[in-house]
């Protein structure tokens, strides 16, 4: 995104408009890769945002913005400013650091002059830092209070005054004077050095009189007419907002602001206290120290299981190798790909922790198995690597073709999850290779030595023989299951079907007739599936969704309007009664305040922002969310106030000609969205505007006084505003701005304008403004917004107590369905469209996935048949992802999504390794139920084992325990319920489906004695 802004002084919104904006939006309109332009016409300034797509090369955009406005630059108005031109994206928008400056014992003049002269240049030294604005700084003038009856008895003007002023108060090179032996520079010196010497500043001669400066006003050296305030904890003080850099590291960028602070606070003098009001960057090192807790977590818990199962700390070692190994080698590619170890990649790590160790889990115990049936642990590590490769190699593969398509999603999430989708693909194919070189390699030359030491140890030899009893008890029930699955009973429906089948063998209509349906217990199996299929939709909408989960970060950004034309001091009272309320909330820790011109609310005096600061999420029991419900409530009886706190992801705009039908429609729009529930913080963009005169200068007097708009108006901003004659260089090297006004007493009023003299006579007699002009009052829009070349408006709103994306469907719904007026259109925008772009691409990419995955393991089993029965664990994790996200309370969300697309690839783990099993068991000569059965007791520990590793790898990451681990607790919580449950029907459903999709014998030969013994788990002699 471009910025463009100009500013353009005492400009209506209207001139604005329509001598900068227009001409702008319209050059701008025509540069490659526009995607969107906004602008905002305001008094005395233009400003134009133009987005662009992603694909867009930002150099060339930002050159071209340069280009396209240095073209139409000749056509402004003569008193508009050079246009300021800078890049940003939503992050820079916003400050990343809070700082406020107090001194109870310090005037506000000395408090200020150490934020401007020390604390502002040391933090804009600090790298990374783009800029730093300083709200409620007390600055420092010379100002000449006017007198306008010795104006008027000397025939004077205050442009006459500022010339003389500019005239006396300068230096004046002369040149270089040199003779043989040296050079020297003559100048002449007329600076003032003394700010009481401007009163002695010649300004006119009247005959004999010489009128000085000091006979037209009063000079007095004082503090200028504050635009704006800031507060912190009620104290006066001056706030530092600091802004970073286009793609500087927000962590490093904290850093040094946090060494400047450190340095800063030891060198200010003894009373003054530099205070971190609230940092960006702490949270972000805080939520990624989180994530590397929640990794090394969830490392020690995989490992723990693994060790529970195979009862040997060697199978341990050489299974748990594989964890640093792919850690370590992701870092790699995270390196060559120009990544950084930041939130993505270090969730993608914690993520697919449980994941890494799964093909060495498998291969292990594979080899295992083998020594237990008798091989030699070299002939076991070749064996049992062969049979079990082809399925360890598939899993590893589906895996891989799901996180192809997430690595290349296009848009901002696209960018935003290539990182991830990169090291998590990285991570397992490593992962892949370690257990098909270093695992069996360890495993032939490590044996297991005898003994049983380990079992005797009170808590691990407890824990050791429930594991035993407690699988040996899943052999049995599954043994016992499969069995009833694959018998011959059956149970009438009592429902009359065609005989389809039989008609069709015997090739004659007349084999059909109708007979009464049956169901047989594989029926009742595929039954359960697919009920779980759809109760999983069917709990979709009670789930709710939103576009990126809430957070915690202990800060809550509140801003607050009040009615416009409010004075300063009005509004100071007003937020006063703010602040105490906010203040009295036990939670909250410090409140800074800024009020006007400056202030991060972006507004006049009629706008303010409260940074408030909470205590830790451990320290407190009611969530941030609460807090701000808490809040708004309390703040609800003050009068004249809207308020907006945190984040409001409903936006929607109004596109069209008329400003009045705009005003009309999205009234009439606001009014239906309050209506919502979960709405709250409504407010539109349809505000009063300004209160406004207008000095229209009679024709009359333009004709005979020769007096134009440009004069009359240079005479009355000295009057009312100011005027800036020239500046005074104090001793310690500060400007300082030399101003003309009136006393405030003579400008409080626009009636009081009336006697003002703006002109003379050719006789020397005062012309009084209201003799050549008239005052009336006009309407002055605050400020005039346009979206791709058309007037906006628009309305914001939060959410409370309700899921934003369920909310923001209902507003789309009301929007679809409210009727516009021809040349009219709806724009919305906000969290609610990107919303929609994110997961329109996740779906997209999920179903990218599947399509890839089939292909590996079609490719992988030579079947176009068995990859049916395989992915039918599919929808079979969808039941267990809705019930883990409503009994958590999460939401489906761009990070649940994003886990719901790797689950696609975790659950096909388990069938593969069935199927995989049963195609060598039928390939030996057994039947497809007796292949089924062997497969399912002879896998049932892999498949626990990996089950259990991925659960609890991805136990921290669900459990959200760290500051900011609310993002990504979705993603592992989906992941573990999808698991879960999957694992669970997939033991029962996939051998039904499988036995529908192949030949062989029917479910009839399943005899007991048609099925070996499954050889019993590995229990040699551990140390």
């Amino acid at each position: 995104m471009v910025f463009v802004s100009v500013a353009y002084p005492g400009a209506s919104p209207e001139a604005a408009e329509a001598e900068l904006t227009r001409p702008i939006e319209l050059a701008l309109n025509g540069i490659a890769g526009v995607k969107m332009i906004r602008s905002n016409s305001l008094e005395g300034r233009s400003e134009t945002a133009v987005e662009f797509e992603l694909s867009a090369d930002m150099n060339r955009a930002v050159q071209d913005v340069r280009d396209k406005v240095s073209a139409v630059q000749p056509g402004f108005p003569r008193d508009a400013k050079p246009p300021f031109i800078s890049r940003f994206d939503g992050d820079n928008a916003q400050p990343v650091v809070f700082l406020s400056l107090l001194a109870p014992d310090r005037s506000a003049r000395e408090l200020s002059l150490l934020a401007d002269q020390t604390v502002r240049k040391r933090l804009e030294r600090v790298g990374g830092v783009a800029r730093v604005q300083v709200v409620g700084l007390t600055v420092r003038q010379v100002r000449i209070d006017l007198d306008p009856q010795r104006l008027r008895a000397y025939q004077l003007t205050p442009a006459d005054i500022a010339a003389a002023l500019q005239r006396a108060n300068t230096d004046v090179p002369v040149g270089l004077m040199s003779n043989a032996r040296e050079d020297a520079i003559i100048r002449v010196e007329g600076k003032v050095r003394d700010a009481k010497a401007f009163g002695e500043t010649v300004v006119a001669q009247r005959g004999p009189l010489t009128l000085k400066l000091a006979d037209l006003g009063e000079l007095v050296e004082r503090e200028r007419e504050p635009d704006s305030l800031s507060r912190v904890d009620g104290q006066p003080a001056v706030s530092f907002q600091v802004f970073k850099q286009q793609d500087a590291n927000i962590v490093e960028t904290g850093d040094g602001i946090q060494a400047a602070v450190d340095e800063l606070r030891r060198t200010l003098p003894p009373g003054v206290e530099l205070r971190l009001v609230h940092a960006d960057s702490e949270w972000v090192k805080s939520s990624l120290d989180g994530v590397k807790r929640t990794l090394v977590e969830g490392a020690l818990l995989t490992v723990a299981i693994v060790f529970l199962f195979l009862h040997s700390w060697r199978s341990t070692v050489i299974t748990g190798l594989t964890l640093p190994i792919a850690v370590i080698s992701s870092f790699i590619a995270v390196y060559a790909f120009g990544f950084t170890l930041n939130f993505m990649t270090m969730m993608a790590l914690s993520l697919c922790i449980g994941l890494l160790i799964d093909d060495a889990i498998v291969v292990r115990e594979n080899i295992v198995r083998h020594v237990a049936l008798g091989a030699d642990h070299h002939t076991a590590a070749r064996e049992g690597t062969d049979e079990i490769g082809l399925a360890v190699l598939a899993t590893t593969l589906a895996i891989c073709a799901v996180f192809v398509p997430v690595a290349f999603m296009k848009g901002i999430v696209g960018k935003f999850f290539f990182p991830f989708g990169i090291t998590v693909t990285v991570a397992v194919l490593v992962s892949l290779f370690v257990s098909f070189t270093l695992d069996p390699m360890l495993s032939s030359v490590w044996k297991d030595p005898p003994g049983a030491r380990l079992a005797r140890w009170p808590v691990i030899g407890t824990l050791m023989r429930a594991t035993d009893r407690a699988m040996d008890l899943l052999h049995a029930v599954y043994e016992r299951l499969i069995r009833w699955i694959f018998s011959a009973r059956s149970w009438p429906l009592f429902l009359p079907v065609p005989t389809l089948g039989e008609a069709w063998r015997q090739r004659r209509l007349g084999a059909l007739r109708l007979r009464s349906a049956r169901i047989t217990p594989r029926g009742i199996v595929v039954g359960i599936g697919v009920g779980s299929f759809v109760a999983a939709l069917a709990l979709t909408p009670l789930v709710g969704s939103e576009f990126i989960p809430e957070t915690d970060n202990s800060h809550i950004q509140m801003n607050v309007r009040m009615p416009v034309g409010i004075s300063l001091e009005r509004a100071s009272d007003k937020l006063r009664q703010v602040e105490e309320i906010v203040r009295a909330v036990p939670e909250v820790k410090m409140v800074s305040t800024n009020v006007g011109e400056g202030a991060f609310s972006g507004g006049g005096r009629n706008q303010a922002s409260l940074s408030i600061q909470l205590s830790k999420p451990k320290e407190r029991r009611r969530s941030q969310k609460e807090l701000e419900g808490v809040i708004r409530e309390a703040l609800r009886p003050i009068p004249g106030i809207q308020l907006a706190l945190g984040q409001r992801p409903i936006y929607v705009a109004l596109l069209g000609p008329d400003p009045q039908v705009l005003e009309a429609e999205v009234q009439r729009l606001a009014d239906k969205v309050a209506r919502i529930p979960g709405i709250t913080d409504l407010e539109t963009s349809v505000t009063p505007g300004l209160p406004a005169y207008a000095v229209r200068l009679r024709p009359d007097a333009a004709r005979e006084l020769g007096l134009t708009p440009t004069q009359l108006a240079a005479s009355l901003r000295a009057f009312v505003n100011g005027d800036v004659a020239t500046y005074w260089t104090a001793p310690d090297g500060e400007q300082v701005e030399v101003e003309l006004r009136l006393p405030r007493t003579q400008r409080e009023n626009v009636a009081q304008l009336d006697q003002l003299p703006v002109a003379y006579a050719r006789d020397g007699t005062p012309i009084a403004l209201g003799r050549v002009a008239e005052i009336v009052p006009v309407v002055n829009p605050e400020v005039i917004k346009r979206q791709d070349l058309q007037r906006r408006q628009a309305i914001y709103a939060g959410v409370q107590g309700r899921p934003s994306g369920d909310v923001s469907a209902e507003v789309r719904k009301l929007v679809r369905e409210t009727q516009l007026p021809p040349g009219y259109r709806f724009d919305v925008g906000g969290q609610s469209k990107e919303q929609a772009e994110a997961f329109t691409g996740v779906l997209m990419a999920l179903g990218a996935a599947v399509v890839f995955i089939y292909i590996v393991l079609a490719s992988q089993f030579a079947s176009f048949l068995q990859p049916l029965a395989i992915m039918a664990s599919l929808p079979l994790s969808l039941i267990g992802v809705m019930l883990a996200l409503l009994v958590t309370r999460s939401t489906l969300n761009l990070f649940s999504m994003i886990g719901l697309v790797m689950l696609m690839g975790l659950v096909t783990k388990n069938a593969i390794l069935l199927v995989d099993f049963a195609n060598q068991a039928r390939r030996s000569g057994l039947s497809v139920p007796e292949a089924l059965l062997q497969a399912g007791l002879v896998r049932m520990r892999p498949i626990v084992m990996t089950t259990a590793a991925m659960v609890f790898g991805m136990l921290p990451l669900a459990l959200a325990l760290n500051e900011g681990g609310e993002i990504q607790a979705p993603m592992g919580r989906a992941i573990i319920g999808g698991v879960i449950t999957s694992t669970l029907l997939t033991l029962v459903v996939v051998p039904v489906l499988y036995s529908y999709l192949v030949r062989g014998p029917g479910p009839r030969c399943c005899r007991p004695a048609a099925v070996p013994a499954s050889p019993a788990p590995a229990r040699s002699a551990r140390r």
